[in-house]
């Protein structure tokens, strides 16, 4: 099994329940891993027999350009993303982290995980 990983990714987004959140925008932090049995022959050094990180970067900044009031759908929507463009990848996580939510004291982040696994991988 392989893991390709995105930590720390940051994002600019307008993504909240309050209307104000969703005006204002926010800062957020984005963690992906994808784990996936090798595709090909990983001795020939080809971007094809893997699951590319940049790849992953570019797919999570496209949905952080469509507002949702929930960070959950968000979340949701990027799994999509990376299942349908590379099927053979068994588990994803994605954690995103909204830093400095607008609570009432100082709160670092508040975040969302989800975790995807492939129907029949045995895990």
């Amino acid at each position: 099994m392989i893991n390709v990983a995105l930590h720390g990714a940051e994002f600019f987004g307008k993504h909240g329940f309050y209307p104000e959140e969703q005006l204002l925008g926010s800062k957020f932090v984005v963690d992906i891993s994808a784990d996936f049995e090798p595709q090909g022959a990983l001795q020939n050094d080809k971007l094809a027999d893997t699951v590319n990180y940049e790849h992953l970067y570019e797919l999570t900044f496209a949905q952080m350009q469509h507002p949702r009031k929930l960070i959950e759908t968000l979340c949701q929507a990027i799994i999509e993303d990376i299942v349908k463009h590379y099927p053979y990848v068994a588990i994803v996580t994605v954690t995103i982290k909204k830093l400095n939510p607008p609570l009432r004291g100082k709160v670092d982040h508040s975040s969302v995980t989800i975790t995807y696994n492939k129907p029949g991988n045995g895990i």
